[in-house]
C-alpha cells in the first residue's frame, strides 16, 4: 500500500511520540509498503524538504513552531499548522500523489483539515491513532474547566474524529469517549495497542556504578516528568526509602516538572536519588540493563486509560513494574493479570511503599518474572502487529466520505 503517516514529532526527536513513529515507519517499510511521514517543520526556509528514513520517505513542510511557546501562540500556530502543511505540500514534488491510506497520531488534535483533503483526493480511508484523549484529560487534571477553551478544543477534536474512518484507541476503557461517534454504521473503532520495534544497542552513556547508586537496587523512571505523571509521590517514597541503604532511584528525562523535582530532591537531601537529562532512545535497553524495576507514574486525577511507552520499553527489556497510577486504569489490571510487577491506585505513599518492598523481594525470589515481562511484549506490543491491523483496517475499500 501507498501510505501517508501524518504527525507532528519525529526523529531527531527524541520523545517517546518520536519514537514510536520512527518504530511504526520502519516495520511499515519492512512489510513492503510505500509509506511517506508528512511533518511540520518550523526550522527549514524552504517550504519542503524530502529525505528517505530507513525505507521510507520524510516530507517535512514549512509550518508555524509549536513546541516550547507559550499556549495561546500554540493554539494559534497549532490551529494554522495543517493549512500551511497543505499549502507546502502542494508545492512539493508529492503534490500529485494518490495515497492507498492516509494514517495519523494524536496529539495533535489539529491534522483534521490536512488528513480530509488527503483522503478527498485519493479516495480512500483514514486511520486515527488516538494516544491522547485531549482535552478531556486537561479537564480531569483540573488544567482547563468546561469554558471557551475547552469547547474550542472539543470542537477541533470532534472534527479530527470526524474525518476517521478507524479510530485506534490505547485500551478497551478508552471506547466510552467515542459512544456517539460510533453511531454512524460506516466507523470502526478497534484497540491498538501502543507498539514498540526491537532495541538497538547502544552503549548508554549512563554508568549506574559511577553514580552514588552503585551497588544498589535501582528503581529507574525513564521519560518525560510532566504535570500528567504526578511524580511527586515518588520522592515521598525515596524519602521512605532512605533507611535501605540497598535501594535507589534513577530518573532520566525531561519535562516540565523535571528541574522542580530535581531541585526539591536536593532540598530534601535525598541521597539515594539522581537526575540526569534525557539520552538517545538507542541507549534504553542498556540503561535497563543496570537497573532492577520501572516505574510507571500517572496523575491520579486522569480519567481516562493509558498505557504509556515507558511500560512498554520495561516489558521489551525484562523489567517488572512499580505503577502509581489512576484509579480503575486498565494498565492496574494487565499487570496483575501478567503478573510483571506491582500496582497503586490510592496514591497513598505508604502502600506504595509496602508494593515497592513486596516487588524487590519478588526481584530476588520469582525466576519467571523477566519472562513474564518479556513474553507479554511480544504477544502485545510488537510493532509488526501494529502495522498488520492498521493495514487490514484500510484495506477494506470505502468510498471516502
Amino acid at each position: 500500500m501507498r501510505i501517508a503517516l501524518i504527525a507532528d514529532t519525529f526523529p531527531p526527536l527524541r520523545t517517546s511520540g518520536a519514537v514510536q513513529l520512527r518504530d511504526l515507519s520502519r516495520e511499515f517499510a519492512r512489510q513492503g509498503h510505500s509509506l511517506c511521514v508528512l511533518l511540520p517543520s518550523p526550522d527549514q526556509r524552504e517550504p519542503w524538504k524530502l529525505e528517505e528514513f530507513d525505507g521510507a520517505q520524510v516530507l517535512r513542510l514549512k509550518a508555524p513552531r509549536t513546541k516550547d511557546i507559550a499556549y495561546a501562540r500554540r493554539t494559534l500556530a497549532e490551529f494554522a499548522m495543517p493549512f500551511a502543511m497543505l499549502r507546502n505540500l502542494r508545492k512539493s514534488p508529492l503534490a500529485k500523489e494518490q495515497w492507498d491510506g492516509v494514517v495519523w497520531y494524536a496529539p495533535s488534535i489539529f491534522h483534521g483539515p490536512l488528513v480530509n483533503a488527503l483522503k478527498k483526493s485519493s479516495r480512500c480511508k483514514g486511520y486515527l491513532i488516538i494516544r491522547d484523549i485531549f482535552p478531556e484529560w486537561a479537564v480531569d487534571m483540573g488544567l482547563m474547566g468546561r469554558g471557551m477553551p475547552y469547547r474550542f478544543f472539543d470542537a477541533v477534536a470532534r472534527y479530527q474524529y470526524s474525518v476517521a474512518d478507524v479510530v485506534g484507541v490505547q485500551t478497551p476503557g478508552n471506547r466510552r469517549y467515542f459512544a456517539s461517534w460510533l453511531e454512524r454504521p460506516d466507523r470502526q473503532l478497534e484497540v491498538l495497542q501502543n507498539w514498540l520495534d526491537k532495541p538497538a544497542q547502544s552503549q548508554c552513556s549512563i554508568r549506574v556504578d559511577e553514580t552514588a547508586l552503585a551497588g544498589r537496587k535501582v528503581f529507574v523512571y525513564a521519560g518525560n516528568m510532566g504535570v500528567a505523571q504526578g511524580m511527586d509521590i515518588l520522592l515521598d517514597l525515596a524519602e521512605k526509602m532512605r533507611s535501605r541503604p540497598d535501594v535507589g532511584f534513577l530518573f532520566v528525562g525531561r519535562g516540565s516538572d523535571s528541574a522542580r523535582l530535581m531541585a526539591t530532591a536536593q532540598l530534601r537531601q535525598l541521597d539515594n536519588v539522581v537526575f540526569f537529562d534525557e539520552i538517545n532512545p538507542d541507549e534504553i535497553p542498556s540503561l535497563y540493563a543496570q537497573c532492577d524495576v520501572g516505574i510507571v507514574a500517572l496523575d491520579p486525577r486522569h480519567k481516562s486509560h493509558n498505557i504509556p511507552g515507558k511500560f512498554l520499553t520495561y516489558m521489551q527489556s525484562g523489567l517488572p513494574v512499580l505503577a502509581n497510577i489512576n484509579a480503575g486504569n486498565d494498565l492496574a489490571q494487565l499487570i496483575r493479570d501478567e503478573r510483571v510487577g506491582q500496582v497503586c491506585e490510592a496514591n497513598q505513599v505508604g502502600e506504595l511503599l509496602s508494593l515497592a518492598e513486596k516487588l524487590l523481594d519478588q526481584v530476588k525470589t520469582d525466576s519467571g518474572l523477566s519472562t513474564r515481562c518479556t513474553s507479554l511484549f511480544e504477544r502485545e506490543f510488537a510493532v509488526e502487529n501494529t502495522v498488520k491491523q492498521i493495514v487490514e483496517a484500510l484495506s477494506v475499500n470505502v468510498e471516502a466520505r
